[in-house]
């Protein structure tokens, strides 16, 4: 007897967590309605993958005065690793009477055991007529027809797209250009202080001293960089074309306005880089060191050093560097880019402009 009753309670435990492994669940997404509104009712039950499950069979209408629209296709989801399932059921509903509807619970059967979600409410309400309470039976004629004038809000998106494609246009032109110039899109200025003529020698003088193979080797072109830095030098700091006098012709002129005594060694130096440019003169190593300094020295007993506060002159240097391949193909990807949109755009436009008038 004892084992019977224990047999019994056994087989009763494990029946009901059979039962409490399965759950239906029922939910509208609106509680009421207007008449011919929409709504979504949703079954959703949960069982073990091994059950057999047959889920409620719908055709045209819940109840009486709630219809299908339309049956969405069931959809199931595995969970704990694939020992559980959840089917989803999805109807679009709808109904034409006004009321209070009680949905009685959705039954689903899993291996033969009829399971039940909780009932459900929906209440359809239907539109307010304006009558006319002296005569509620009259008929009244149609409307006539009104014009309505036409807002900015019936026009902003065209106008904002017709500036978008004149953006667009003038965008696609410039890079156009660009492109068949083969020139930079954006020109990089860099701007740095003007050095004073006297720094910018005395640069030169450094660099002409270092290279002493130009010095052994090559004479005609160590006097040629010697008297062109010279020149350039006094260009800027007396304000004559220096490089476009002969030799004598620039003494002449500094002359002028410096000590005629202090211009013995510069007239060396410039007699020496005349013989050895054109008469083939060979001058000793010395000799050209000599020259190096009489120049060296000529440049600071006549450089004019800037004043503190006086400001100073800027040198605009444009650096414009010829577009690789890449940038190349990427400038006409965004041509042809600009091109689609625009015409996309006008579509658009026209499409707006027709649907006004």
């Amino acid at each position: 007897m004892k084992r019977i009753v224990f047999c019994l309670v056994c087989w009763l435990a494990v029946a009901g967590a059979k039962s409490q492994n399965v759950t239906v669940d029922a939910a509208i997404d609106s509680l009421q309605l207007l008449i011919g509104e929409q709504a979504k009712l949703k079954i959703e039950v949960s069982a073990d993958v091994q059950s057999k499950l047959q889920m409620p069979l719908y055709t045209d209408t819940i109840i009486t005065g709630i219809e299908i629209v339309e049956t969405a296709p069931a959809d199931t989801q595995y969970l704990n690793k694939g020992k559980r399932m959840v089917v989803t059921q999805e109807y679009t509903i709808t109904s034409w009477d006004s009321a209070f509807y009680y949905i009685p619970p959705v039954e689903a059967v899993v291996d033969d055991v009829a399971y039940h979600s909780k009932s459900l409410a929906l209440k359809v309400l239907t539109l307010p007529v304006p009558m006319d309470e002296e005569n509620p039976d009259a008929i009244f004629p149609a409307k006539e027809i009104r014009s309505i004038s036409i807002g900015w809000e019936d026009i902003d998106q065209i106008v904002y797209s017709v500036l978008i494609m004149a953006l667009l246009a003038v965008l696609a032109v410039y890079l156009y250009k660009r492109l068949k110039d083969n020139k930079p899109i954006i020109r990089f200025i860099k701007v740095e202080p003007k050095q004073p003529p006297h720094e910018v020698a005395l640069k030169q003088m450094d660099e002409i001293k270092a290279d002493r193979q130009l010095c052994m080797n090559n004479p005609k072109q160590y006097y040629t960089n010697l008297t062109d830095a010279l020149r350039t030098y006094m260009s800027e700091r007396f304000n004559f074309n220096a490089m476009e006098m002969t030799s004598t012709e620039i003494i002449g002129h500094l002359q002028a306005v410096h000590d005629s005594d202090s211009l013995k060694e510069l007239k060396d130096l410039f007699m020496t880089s005349d013989l050895v440019k054109f008469a083939k003169y060979a001058p000793m190593l010395n000799e050209n060191d000599m020259n190096l300094l009489n120049a060296i020295d000529f440049i600071n007993a006549t450089k004019q050093e800037p004043t503190p506060n006086a400001k100073t002159e800027p040198t605009v240097i444009k650096v414009e560097e010829e577009r690789p391949k890449r940038i190349r193909m990427a400038l006409l990807a965004g041509i042809a880019m600009s091109g689609v949109v625009l015409v996309v755009l006008m579509v658009y436009v026209v499409r707006c402009l027709l649907n006004l008038l």
